[in-house]
């Protein structure tokens, strides 16, 4: 009977190291929970040619939006962990949506591999320039002065911009008004058109009318302050404490993939990632290139999983 297990297990472990030195031997899908056009969905169309270069096989990008990205993720959480079904996400499924919402149909930090946080971008808190507000100083003046007065527009409630404007109000002892939208187009148009004062815009969305001199950027949530606006201080250079927020988009595997297939698959992210023209381009947008380990991503998401949980129960944030 030992005999038999014995062999049984190395039949299994033989199986198994087979099928991940022969993977992928079916087309990859990298499902990405929400809808085609937004920075996640950009990152994973321009990963695919790069993955279906270096290992062959086919690369397929799947939109399943719906339900804050909790849809595509339970999809993946629920396939087969054999590196054919990957997610392509940002923060929100990850870290966010299972604090908001009454059931998520998986568990952020059991049922799934981590691979790699592929990119991270800051927000910036934008004003229209026909704005009174020149500066931080300003709008603190104005807040203090006029609590509940200020309109800090977001993508939806639990986005985000709004997570990042709570995390402002708390650390800075004030108050605003939060407008939440169905996502970033209407925010763009209203702030525009002068309906709502001011955002913290994810810096890809709010750079093409930054430049355009459309949109005044008063500060930015990254540590330090960025290449593509080196005249705009960070919050935490305006003295503003624990309020850096990083807008991130990560890959992941359903639990339970082989260790061969995770080392080819995160060699693969991030050597796509660092290639010239694609670094140079997503740098362009704003994104800054992560590529770290599976295991410091995984460290990285039970602290960000840890941190937007004590902010969303201490401010009693509400999905609606």
């Amino acid at each position: 009977m030992k005999k038999r297990r014995l062999l049984l297990s190395m039949l299994t472990s033989i199986l198994t190291m087979s099928a991940a030195y022969a993977w992928p031997d079916k087309p990859v899908t990298l499902v990405v929970p929400f809808p085609p056009g937004g920075s996640t969905d950009l990152i994973a169309r321009t990963l695919a040619p790069k993955l279906q270069e270096k290992l062959g096989g086919t690369f397929i990008t799947d939109n399943k939006a719906g339900a804050t990205g909790t849809i595509g993720a339970g999809f993946v959480a629920r396939a087969t962990p054999d590196g054919h079904t990957l997610l392509v996400s940002s923060l929100g499924p990850f870290v966010i949506a299972p604090h908001l919402l009454a059931k998520v149909p998986y568990d952020a930090l059991k049922d799934f591999d981590y691979i790699t946080v592929a990119v991270q971008a800051p927000n910036v808190l934008v004003v229209p320039t026909s704005s009174p507000h020149k500066s931080m100083a300003d709008v603190l003046a104005f807040q203090k002065s006029n609590p509940d007065k200020m309109t800090f527009a977001s993508s939806g409630n639990g986005s985000s911009d709004h997570l990042t404007a709570e995390l402002f109000w708390l650390q800075t002892g004030t108050t605003g008004i939060h407008v939440p939208y169905k996502g970033g187009g209407p925010v763009m148009s209203d702030l525009l058109g002068g309906q709502v004062d001011s955002s913290f815009m994810n810096i890809n969305t709010a750079m093409p009318q930054i430049l355009a001199g459309k949109l005044r950027v008063l500060a930015i949530t990254s540590a330090k302050r960025s290449p593509l606006l080196p005249n705009v201080p960070s919050l935490q250079e305006l003295g503003i404490k624990d309020a850096n927020v990083y807008s991130w988009q990560a890959i992941a595997a359903p639990r339970g993939l082989a260790a061969d297939v995770k080392t080819k698959l995160h060699a693969a992210i991030v050597a796509g990632l660092n290639d010239p023209q694609i670094k140079s381009k997503l740098l362009e947008l704003g994104f800054e290139i992560v590529g770290n380990t599976p295991e410091q991503f995984a460290a990285y998401q039970s602290a960000e999983f840890a941190r937007w949980k004590k902010l969303i129960d201490t401010r009693n944030i509400k999905a609606d």
